[in-house]
């Protein structure tokens, strides 16, 4: 199955190019109980239908960024790039 993503720096791409880097959710403080950090690292929603997920373009850009997809038919929906608490757009990000 293929599908296209809007690297919103590059334009569309196939999927491919891309690296899948899970569900999009919020961290929990530092300080938070052991359970919490468990269930962030390891325990994944696995929704059927819209879900908001990190991307990382590997073969364009280099950057993360946050793709809203259709998990049943992987219609990609919107792509953006993150967001500060304060809703001014975060600064971009390069993985490895």
């Amino acid at each position: 199955m293929s599908f296209l993503i809007n690297c919103p720096n590059c334009g569309d791409r196939g999927f491919i190019e891309f690296g899948f880097g899970g569900e999009a959710q919020s961290r929990p403080a530092p300080d938070a109980s052991d359970e919490s950090w468990t269930s962030y690292v390891y325990r994944k929603g696995n929704h059927q239908g819209m879900q908001t997920e990190w991307w990382y373009h590997r073969f364009g850009c280099r950057l993360w960024f946050l793709v809203n997809r259709n998990t049943k038919t992987n219609e990609v929906v919107e792509t953006a790039w993150p967001k500060l608490k304060d809703g001014k757009p975060a600064p971009a990000w390069k993985g490895k």
